[in-house]
C-alpha cells in the first residue's frame, strides 16, 4: 500500500470526534468520516508499515445501522455526518466512545451515570451561520453551508432538519432577493465581493428573531428594502432585531468592523433555567437551548449543596453557569478571557438581581493565581484545547474540595484528568449529556473530589 492507491474495505470502528479506525491485513487504516459497517472507497494519503492515513472518495455500501431517514442534503453537506442513525443508536455510540477515552487513560473507579439525550434530537439549534458562494463555478448564487470536504462550494440548504422554519424562511428568501439584485459574493481568495454571511439567531424560550446580514463595504447598497421584505415574511417568532454588519477581515470568519441597526435592537433576549439573558450578535450562548437547561441541571445535581460556598466559575463565557449557581451561592467569581463576554455576564447577572456574581476578564491560566479568596467549589468550562497544565496547578492549588469540568471534548478531558490526579483529585462521577445529534459531538460533565 502507498501514497494515491485507491483501496476498498468495510469500517470497523467509529472514534470520538469523527474518525474511524479498521483493520485491512495488518494495517490500522484511519479516516476522517465513515459508519462502522459501511463499505467504502478511499484514497491513500500517507502509508507507513502498519498504520495508513485515507480520504473517503466514495460510499460503496450503506451501513445496516444507517436505518433512519436523513434530509435531503445528506451525504453532500459537511453537517450532520450520522443523520442516518437512528439517535437512540447515536446514544449508545458516543457513550462508547466516550468510556473508550477514559479507559485508554486508565481512569476507573467512578459511576458513570451513561448519557442523557437532547430534548430535540432535530429543530434544536438557536444560532446558524450560512455564507453565500455558489455550488459550482458560475452558477447561481447560493447561501447555507459548505459542502462535505470542499472550502468554496456553498449548498442552500432549505431542508435542513437542525433548524425550524423560520431560518427556512429567512434563508431561501435572503438567497432569492440578492440573486435579483446581483450583487457579487465575497470570494476568500481575491479578497473582492460583497455578500458574505447571515447569521440567524432565536431566542427559543422568548420566540424573538434576530437577523444578520454581513458583507464588505465594497457595494454601497440600501438595505430598507430588504428589511421591509423580511418584516414582510410570516414567522413563527417576532423579528425584534434585523442587523447589517460590515466586515473587511480577509479572514473567512465573522467579525465586526462596523454594526448598522436596521430595525429594531441589536440583541434578543432568552431564558434559562428562570433566568434572564440578553445576547448579542457576537456573544456565545450554547446552541441548542433546551439542551443547555439539561446540562447546566446536571452540572448543578454534581455540584449539590452549595449553600453560602463560594464558587469559581472559571471559562465563565457570559455567565450562564456561574449565574445558574448563584442563587444559594454566597458569592460566584467567574474568568473568562473574552471581554465583550465579560461585559455581557455582568449585565445579566445585574438584569437577573443577583448582587453575589463577579466576572472578570483575563486569562485563566495567569488570572486564577492572583485571587485572594479561597473556593470552596470550583467549575471549569473551557473551550476545546481543554485547561492549560498551568492553569490545572494553580486550580488545584487552591484547594477546593470539589471541581466540576464541563467538556465539550472528552479527547482533552481525560488528559486534564490524569493532570488533576497529581494534584490529589480523583474522578467521582461523570455524565454525558448529547447537546449536538446527529454530529460527532458530545458534553461530558465530571465531579472531581480531593482525595488527598
Amino acid at each position: 500500500m502507498k501514497r494515491k492507491d485507491i483501496i476498498e474495505f468495510e469500517v470497523d470502528k467509529m472514534e470520538f470526534g469523527g474518525t474511524t479506525v479498521s483493520m485491512l491485513g495488518n494495517k490500522e487504516i484511519h479516516m476522517k468520516g465513515g459508519i462502522s459497517g459501511q463499505k467504502v472507497k478511499a484514497a491513500v494519503k500517507k502509508a507507513r508499515s502498519k498504520k495508513a492515513e485515507v480520504k473517503m472518495l466514495e460510499i460503496l455500501e450503506k451501513s445496516p445501522i444507517e436505518t433512519a431517514n436523513p434530509c435531503k442534503h445528506f451525504g453532500i453537506c459537511g453537517g450532520c455526518t450520522i443523520l442516518s442513525v437512528p439517535y437512540e443508536k447515536q446514544l449508545e455510540i458516543k457513550e462508547r466512545q466516550v468510556m473508550d477515552l477514559f479507559l485508554n487513560q486508565d481512569i476507573f473507579g467512578f459511576q458513570f451515570l451513561g448519557i442523557e439525550g437532547s430534548p430535540q434530537d432535530r429543530l434544536y439549534r438557536n444560532k446558524m451561520e450560512y455564507t453565500f458562494g455558489d455550488e459550482m463555478k458560475d452558477g447561481p448564487l447560493t447561501l447555507g453551508l459548505h459542502k462535505k470536504g470542499r472550502h468554496i462550494d456553498i449548498l442552500t440548504v432549505d431542508g435542513c432538519y437542525l433548524v425550524d422554519q423560520d431560518f427556512i424562511k429567512v434563508l431561501t428568501s435572503t438567497v432569492e432577493y440578492f440573486d435579483e439584485k446581483k450583487l457579487p459574493y465575497y470570494r476568500c481568495m481575491s479578497h473582492k465581493g460583497y455578500l458574505r454571511n447571515l447569521v440567524v439567531r432565536k431566542g427559543i424560550n422568548t420566540n424573538e428573531l434576530m437577523v444578520n446580514i454581513v458583507t464588505s463595504s465594497q457595494e454601497d447598497f440600501d438595505m430598507t428594502e430588504y428589511k421591509e421584505m423580511l418584516l414582510n415574511l410570516e414567522t413563527q417568532a417576532e423579528i425584534v432585531s434585523i442587523l447589517h454588519t460590515i466586515n473587511d477581515g480577509l479572514a473567512d470568519a465573522v467579525q465586526c468592523d462596523e454594526l448598522r441597526v436596521l430595525h429594531g435592537r441589536d440583541y434578543i433576549n432568552e431564558e434559562l433555567l428562570g433566568l434572564k439573558f440578553t445576547i448579542s450578535p457576537f456573544s456565545f450562548f450554547q446552541t441548542n437551548t433546551k439542551g443547555a437547561e439539561k446540562l447546566y441541571s446536571i452540572a448543578r445535581d454534581f455540584v449539590g449543596d452549595h449553600e453560602n460556598k463560594v464558587v469559581f466559575d472559571l471559562y465563565s463565557g457570559t455567565g450562564t453557569i456561574g449565574q445558574v449557581m448563584a442563587g444559594a451561592a454566597k458569592k460566584v467569581y467567574g474568568i473568562e478571557l473574552i471581554e465583550e463576554a465579560v461585559v455581557a455576564a455582568n449585565n445579566n447577572a445585574k438584569l437577573n438581581g443577583l448582587t453575589n456574581c463577579e466576572f472578570v476578564a483575563g486569562d485563566v491560566a495567569k488570572t486564577v493565581k492572583n485571587f485572594k479568596v479561597k473556593p470552596d467549589l470550583i467549575i471549569v468550562d473551557p473551550p476545546r484545547p481543554g485547561v492549560h497544565k498551568d492553569a490545572i496547578r494553580d486550580i488545584s492549588g487552591f484547594g477546593a474540595k470539589e471541581i466540576v469540568y464541563i467538556s465539550c471534548n472528552p479527547k482533552t478531558l481525560v488528559l486534564d484528568l490524569v493532570e488533576f490526579k497529581k494534584y490529589g483529585y480523583e474522578v467521582e462521577k461523570v455524565k454525558c449529556m448529547d447537546m449536538f445529534p446527529n454530529t460527532p459531538h458530545v458534553e461530558t460533565i465530571v465531579k472531581l473530589k480531593k482525595v488527598n
